[in-house]
């Protein structure tokens, strides 16, 4: 492994970030904008692509007794 650091760019505010194992929010530049693109994850605004799942099974009265 080599002794450079590669830059990248903050995904929520494209700041320039080394990327580096003392790095503490990378690929983030800090915590607010890790925090940041976890809010947007928990409102559900980004999504993975992917097929739907399909609607859970209702049991049967009988195998609930």
């Amino acid at each position: 492994m080599t002794d450079e650091s590669v830059s990248v760019a903050c995904p929520t505010c494209g700041k320039e970030v080394q990327w580096t194992r003392d790095s503490q929010y990378r690929p983030f530049c800090g915590e607010r904008c890790r925090l940041i693109d976890l809010g947007e994850w928990a409102a559900e605004r980004y999504r993975v692509p992917g097929e739907p799942s399909p609607p859970p099974e209702k049991p049967d009265s009988e195998s609930l007794q």
